[in-house]
């Protein structure tokens, strides 16, 4: 991928958290990385979204080192590159701060499946990651968000893109993509899952996830080596 369309990828997924209704003020930012070049690229800070360029977007280098770009990168920089390094399936990252998903992740509680529309887009429970310690906050608190996120990726035996949705504990959610769109569109399908799944226990305190058969057939049917929604490319 030639690094101006890199920008642009990265630049029109931002936006289009705007568009999605999942962005307040400047919380939130979108990433993604060129793995053949090793040069990814990600929003800058406290930017608005309505003065947002391609030409914007911060370009680094897999050691953290701004590669071209004057502006300031986002303060997450640090989580999304540990992750890069981490998985290398994992080709773009979202983070938000969406009212459901975070009301969520503020309260430590997972989302479980409770019904066929979380099943299409997520294989179960979205995990709850742990607190950082004081001590990880102080030392290099972005770096070691992304440590608890793979850490607990790896607790469950996940891949990000098996499970491309994580909620931060008294923080917010970040998701997963083989792209930077990708990664966006897990995050508008988390937040309506969340919403959802709050309405529910309002309606239904007791409401229990979803049959494993339920689970299975509607996860599969996308995502599966037999799926067959869709059109074929």
């Amino acid at each position: 991928m030639k690094l101006p369309q890199l920008r642009e990828e990265v630049c029109e997924a931002n936006l289009e958290l705007v568009r999605a209704g999942l962005v307040t003020l400047t919380w939130g930012n979108v990433s993604a990385i060129d793995r053949a070049s090793g040069i990814w690229a990600i929003k800058p800070s406290g930017v608005d979204y309505a003065k947002l360029r391609p030409a914007d977007m911060v370009l680094l280098d897999l050691e953290g080192k701004v590669v071209e770009g004057s502006l300031r990168p986002s303060s997450d920089t640090r989580t999304h590159l540990h992750l890069y390094r981490e998985f290398e399936v994992l080709g773009g990252i979202a983070h938000t701060h969406s009212l459901h998903a975070t009301a969520l992740s503020q309260a430590g509680r997972p989302l479980p499946c409770l019904g066929t529309t979380h099943a299409d887009h997520f294989h179960g429970t979205v995990p709850v990651v742990r607190a950082l310690s004081p001590e990880e906050v102080a030392a290099d608190y972005e770096h070691f968000t992304g440590v608890a996120i793979a850490q607990r990726l790896r607790e469950l035996g996940l891949s990000p893109l098996h499970m491309p949705a994580v909620l931060q504990l008294h923080h917010a959610p970040f998701t997963f993509g083989r792209n930077a769109m990708d990664a966006v569109h897990n995050s508008v399908a988390l937040e309506c899952c969340a919403q959802m799944a709050l309405a529910t226990w309002a309606l239904q305190p007791s409401a229990s996830t979803i049959p494993a058969h339920l689970l299975e057939k509607h996860h599969l049917r996308k995502h599966g080596p037999s799926a067959y929604y869709g059109q074929k490319s």
